[in-house]
């Protein structure tokens, strides 16, 4: 696209914890309401005086920019592309169920994912678009991720193979084969997802998914994949939108049931597919 490499985001600042919120632009409500309205039925308006929800949803949840959890510089500068993505994949990290829920924790484990993707897996640089650690902070991840954000553009991920190119990766920090999320990391997954879904126009009952409905894999795990109906809902509710219990299935196939589980630290299943970059 001949952007700049740098985020111009104005949060790139010290590690402080705390800032104020940035609004997104107004047009993503208008499209995820079309969205939701061309899905035939499938997602139902709210009440018009359902608006509270509705408007907080498109204020941009607080982001940990890379400078903030001090992220290296990538081998090469993300890919963004023209477009906007089409889908959430939520992840789970299969890492320890920490119970630091320090902003300090969530930043060390930004830095050890994107060591382990840069040393142990060759890749570029960290793999996917957003973090949320157990203690429900949010990360910036991917390089060009700030980017993609403020101008509606796609930068290319390596978290689910052979989809990269359209879709927003979420790694959700733990092991969720049989554990539950604490509540601090699922208010910010429904949270963050509200704000993506508006943002770029993704329908939540269709545009949210797990890893294992495009790969071989366990991952977000039993449990956190049991809850992505829950989450659709959540979503939609957020967004003013009613979807009907029946609908928050997904149309995709669970490709997770036989699956063998991580096999080591950060192991979350197929990541980068044929002619894509880690």
């Amino acid at each position: 696209m001949g952007s700049p490499a740098m985020s111009h985001d104005p949060q790139a600042a010290p590690f402080t914890g705390s800032s104020a919120p940035r609004t997104a632009p107004p047009a993503g409500r208008r499209r995820v309401l079309g969205a939701a309205v061309a899905l035939g039925g499938a997602a139902l308006l709210a009440g018009a005086t359902d608006l509270g929800s509705a408007a907080s949803a498109t204020t941009r949840p607080y982001i940990y920019t890379r400078a903030q959890w001090k992220a290296r510089a990538p081998k090469v500068p993300a890919t963004v592309l023209s477009r906007m993505p089409d889908h959430i994949v939520v992840h789970h990290t299969a890492t320890p169920n920490s119970t630091d829920y320090s902003t300090g924790h969530a930043a060390a484990l930004s830095r050890s994912i994107q060591d382990h993707h840069m040393d142990t897996n060759g890749w570029d640089d960290i793999g996917e678009q957003f973090t949320i650690s157990r203690g429900g902070h949010l990360m910036e991840g991917r390089n060009r991720t700030m980017y993609a954000l403020d101008t509606l553009s796609q930068v290319v991920g390596a978290h689910t193979s052979g989809h990269n190119d359209h879709t927003v990766g979420i790694e959700n920090e733990g092991l969720y084969t049989s554990a539950t999320p604490p509540a601090a990391l699922w208010d910010k997954l429904v949270q963050v997802c509200a704000y993506l879904c508006d943002l770029y126009g993704i329908a939540p009952s269709t545009g949210i998914v797990g890893h294992r409905n495009y790969n071989a894999t366990v991952c977000p795990g039993d449990r956190l994949y049991g809850m992505l109906p829950r989450l659709r809902q959540e979503v939609a509710a957020l967004l003013g939108l009613r979807v009907r219990a029946a609908e928050t299935g997904h149309r995709l196939p669970d490709l997770g049931r036989g699956a063998p589980g991580p096999s080591r630290l950060f192991d979350h299943g197929p990541a980068v597919g044929r002619g894509e970059r880690g």
